[in-house]
This record gives structure tokens, sequence and C-alpha cells, in this order.
């Protein structure tokens, strides 16, 4: 008889960004081979709340999930255990787990907190560690740790609180405008604006104070952005490089899921020895912020031909027709190869 891989996806979460989770989460779950996965599936509510979820898949993308159907649980993080608990008729089970796959976006499950949790339980992640997960959410540590080893970051300064209107200006007054003022650790754009001159910087840091604790104003990167997915551990695959046309403003959190006025281009309209730089480049990053399993590495392309870090995702959008499969598709990859190989990453020693 065949094993199975057993596997515990999580959804959902305790974040702003709960209903991309959940838009990813049931991509993924609809592609996996029932024949090589037992599947064991865990909602987050938005209140933080685990629930063992037994219903129908299809109620997951429509928040229809959270019924009767559910069962408290949480992961054991008792090494022996290596696996989850739920709690049924009254009763507690133990189901013994290969991997826990987290389909989560943002806080509390994108920035290490998830990660940490599983590596003191002693069960196998699929995708990045706690250390590159918290390194990846905070755009100052990892601009820090890239711009180190040689590779051009944004030019930016850090406020750890509040700013007085002095402030503001006087730690700004060496920077270019426009500006973008973000949260240092939100994800999908939330919390972000860009500003074309200072009379708005006040209002757009307090903006960004509403999503964290710190926040980050960065100089605008003429040009565009392009991004790269990669996959593995020692050995990595590096997909297409796609480009984001935009017709105006940013690449904000409704432009990233509309597409209303803005395109994406994949293979992206460059030539094969930019594409090839950007492609090692990428691979240089994930190495830096010791990455595995997977993330999407997202630069700027300058019209001089420049490559500046914007960010890495160590948990970029999932579904069929994201732009990380997406570019792992336009080398070959189907989804379900994708899938198969993130898992056999995170379970393979």
């Amino acid at each position: 008889m065949n094993h199975k891989t057993t596997l515990a996806i999580l959804f959902g979460g305790c974040s702003t960004e709960y209903e991309v989770s959940l838009q990813s989460a049931y991509s993924v779950i609809s592609h996996l081979d029932q024949a090589k996965y037992e599947i064991h599936l865990i909602g987050i509510t938005r209140e933080g709340s685990w629930l063992y979820y037994e219903g129908d898949v299809d109620d997951i993308p429509t928040d229809h999930w959270a019924s009767a159907a559910c069962s408290p649980a949480f992961l054991s993080p008792n090494r022996p255990d290596h696996g989850l608990y739920l709690m049924r008729s009254g009763a507690m089970e133990l189901i013994r787990l290969d991997a826990v796959f987290p389909v989560l976006h943002g806080k509390n499950g994108e920035d290490g907190t998830v990660q940490g949790l599983c590596e003191l339980a002693g069960i196998p992640i699929v995708g990045c560690g706690m250390e590159s997960s918290v390194l990846g959410m905070d755009k100052h540590l990892a601009h820090t740790l890239v711009n180190l080893d040689g590779i051009e970051v944004p030019k930016s300064v850090l406020f750890r609180r509040m700013p007085t209107q002095e402030e503001q200006f006087s730690m700004t007054e060496h920077m270019a405008y426009p500006l973008f003022v973000k949260p240092l650790k939100a994800g999908s754009s939330f919390g972000i604006t860009r500003i074309e001159n200072p009379c708005r910087l006040e209002e757009a840091i307090t903006l960004a104070f509403g999503h964290d604790d710190c926040v980050l104003v960065e100089e605008a990167v003429p040009g565009f952005e392009v991004g790269c997915a990669v996959l593995g551990n020692e050995n990595l695959i590096i997909g297409e490089v796609d480009e984001i046309e935009l017709s105006q403003g940013f690449f904000d959190y409704t432009e990233k899921y509309t597409l209303k006025t803005s395109r994406i281009h994949m293979p992206a309209r460059i030539d094969s020895e930019t594409a090839g730089r950007i492609r090692e480049t990428a691979g240089r990053i994930y190495r830096i912020l010791s990455c595995k399993g997977f993330a999407r590495v997202d630069m700027f392309l300058t019209p001089e031909g420049r490559i500046v870090f914007n960010e890495v995702n160590t948990i970029p959008g999932f579904t069929s027709h994201s732009r990380y499969p997406n570019m792992l598709k336009g080398i070959g990859m189907t989804f379900e190869e994708i899938l198969d190989t993130l898992i056999r990453l995170a379970v393979e020693p």
C-alpha cells in the first residue's frame, strides 16, 4: 500500500489578508492529488480561532466555511506528538502530520509566527521557515541585509513612532518626491500611500501607523516593477520574469486583485540578457534572506537597466492565475507539479 503524505493546510488567518488566503487555499486544495495526500484543513477565523474543517471545500472561497462542520483544533507544541489535536464529541484526538502547509498571507501567518510554532513542534513546514519569514515581512531588515551584499535598494527612512512635523520634514529632506509611505510589515499594499509633495506626508504616515507600529518612507524608483518566482532549497528553480505595467497610481490592493488599470506581462517585455540578470539577482536575494521552499522576489528595473530590490513575498498569492505559479508555468511546470515539488522539499531530509 502506498503511503500518503499527511498534510495540514492552514487558511484564513487573523490578518487583513484573510480573504486572499481563502482564495489561495481553495486553489491549492483543489489541485492536490488525493491519491498522494491525506489532507486535513485548519481554518483560522479573523478573530484567531483555529477550527478543524470537514465541510464542503467550495464554501472556503465564499467565506461560508466556519459552520457546524468545524471542531476546535490546535497544533501541539509537544514534539513527540508531531501533529494536530482536535476536540470532537467531547474527546481529544491526535492526528500525526508529515507537514504543515500554511496558505496564509500577512501578519500572523506569513511573518514567522506560525512558522515558529511548527519549528517548535518539530513539524516540517512547506515554504520558508521562521527566520526568512520574519525578514520577508520586515522590509527595513530585508533591505539592509540585501544592500550589504551589494544589491541596490531604494533610499528610505524608518519611523519607529509617530514623528513630529519637524522630524517628518528634517528626516526626509534628503529624499526626492514622489515618496511611498508604507507600514513596515503589512502585506498586499495595505496602508501604503504614494505622495507627490510634503503636504500629504503627515496624513500618509498617520495612515501607515494605523497598520503597524513602524513606518517606512521610500523614494519611488523610476522604471517598472518585475518579479521572479523562486522554488527550491539547495538547488533553485527560477521562473520566467514578469512585469507590472501601470497606467496610473501604483500596484495597490485593488490593482493586485482586479487589474482594473494595470496589466501583468509574463514574460516581461525585456531582452534575454536583462531577464538573466534579474533571475540571477532574485536567486541571490533568496539565499541572502535564507529562503527555502518558495518565494516571489520583487524588484524594479530602471530606465538605465539598474535592478533595485523591492521586497520578497514568502507566501505569495497562490491561486491558479496568480503571478507566482504563472511564472513557473512559463518554464513548463504545471500547478500540480509546483505543489508536489513544494511538499517534497518540505518532507524529504
